[in-house]
């Protein structure tokens, strides 16, 4: 099967296409100015040149649907959105902190913990299993303080992602690099991308677990949250 994954949730916007669980092509570029908007349908034309097929040859679109930043949410699921309905293809959606943790896995942590950055002081989480790469504990949206995760402080833990340089360098605020983490380790360079996405789409489809394409919503986990405009009087 061939399918076309798309990962735009955070800096990060990625585009792979899959033959089975073998990659064909990938095409990502991480930039601080989210070009998902510029770049996403440029990348697909590449990653599918690049992988020597056309758009008919596809079987489905993958995409990560979240949580993450809600511009490029909205970007990746119109698009998605949009191959399913002209080529009258399957959608298949996976938790975009799923494409960060398989690389990771049996490489000797407990529990490997995403961290995406979610403005401030919060970040969006999960807990994986470190052995098997599977989903202990929900998604959620956490504000980081110097206590949190110290229920693991004797678990060897791998936190990846752009909110785990805040969450280091705020433990090391309160004494050391690891704080009251002396076990865990840390990777901030890790961004959700489309490559991830690969194994758990090829589940999906042999298990024929699609999305409804027409009520589908990416998981914002949080409300937008926009700039609020202030009126200005001009004083005479």
């Amino acid at each position: 099967m061939k399918i076309l994954h798309i990962e735009t949730s955070s800096k990060n916007c990625s585009v792979a296409i899959s033959d089975g669980e073998e990659i064909l092509c990938l095409c990502e570029e991480v930039s601080d100015n989210y070009k998902q908007s510029e770049s996403l349908h440029s990348f697909v034309e590449w990653a599918l040149e690049g992988a020597e097929i056309s758009l008919k040859d596809l079987d489905a679109i993958s995409l990560g649907k979240g949580p993450g930043s809600y511009t490029g949410l909205r970007i990746g699921a119109a698009s998605a959105k949009g191959f399913c309905y002209g080529l009258k293809l399957p959608l298949i959606a996976i938790n975009s902190l799923d494409s960060m943790v398989e690389e990771y896995v049996n490489q000797g942590f407990e529990l490997i913990i995403p961290l995406i950055d979610a403005r401030r002081m919060e970040v969006y989480t999960a807990f994986f299993d470190g052995t098997s790469g599977e989903m202990i504990k929900e998604t959620e949206a956490k504000i980081l303080d110097e206590n949190s995760f110290s229920e693991l402080a004797d678990k060897k833990v791998l936190f990846i992602g752009d909110g785990a340089k805040k969450f280091q360098d705020l433990l090391s605020s309160f004494g050391g690099a690891g704080g009251g983490l002396p076990n865990a380790e840390f990777k901030s360079d890790i961004y959700p991308s489309a490559k991830g996405l690969i194994k758990k789409s090829v589940e999906k489809f042999n298990q024929k677990d699609f999305e409804d394409t027409a009520y589908f919503e990416p998981f914002y986990l949080k409300d937008f949250q926009g700039i609020k405009k202030v009126d200005r009087i001009k004083k005479s």
